[in-house]
């Protein structure tokens, strides 16, 4: 999906700027590639946050299972 979203603002971006120079039209368009990318890489640190943190949950919960097994 953000892949989609990248090539949607790329076009946007391209599309955009055709009155302009070439060179203004291709820094659009780098930058815009860089929010994209930027974007993706977000998404992707989330998603290893969020996973992780289901890591621990399930960690602290195996850690509490043992620390009755052990008492009784």
């Amino acid at each position: 999906m953000t892949k989609t979203i990248a090539f949607s603002l790329v076009l946007a971006a391209s599309l955009g700027l055709a009155a302009c120079s070439q060179q203004e039209a291709n820094n659009a368009v780098n930058d815009t590639a860089d929010v994209a990318n930027d974007i993706a890489n977000n998404a992707d640190n989330a998603m290893t946050a969020a996973s992780n943190a289901l890591d621990n949950a399930s960690n602290a919960v195996a850690n509490a299972s043992n620390a009755v097994e052990n008492a009784n």
